[in-house]
């Protein structure tokens, strides 16, 4: 398994673990939601989060191949609306 770390991302990680954390504790937050949010989006950052998103991956494979391919499919959309903007911009 390779790690791609990125700050932004680990970031944002880890403010949804927060977020789960405190969901846990106060009844008008979803806990579970943003813990696994915070999990999916550390999973290419630290070991035991990728552990932790198979884990996962076999507890509910259909939920989560269903999120991996929403992932793929909004980073495609991205790229292609940062390729457009280059080009109206003259530097692509």
């Amino acid at each position: 398994m390779t790690l791609r770390p990125a700050p932004g991302r680990k970031a944002l990680g880890w403010f949804f673990i927060v977020l789960g954390i405190l969901g846990c504790i106060l009844p008008f937050l979803q806990g579970f939601l943003f813990l696994a949010l915070g999990v999916f989006v550390l999973r290419d950052q630290h070991y035991w989060a990728a552990k932790r998103w198979a884990w996962l991956a076999g507890k509910w494979p259909a939920a989560v191949s269903k999120i991996e391919e929403m992932e793929r499919s909004m980073t495609e959309r991205m790229s292609g609306w940062g390729l457009r903007l280059r080009r109206a911009l003259g530097r692509g």
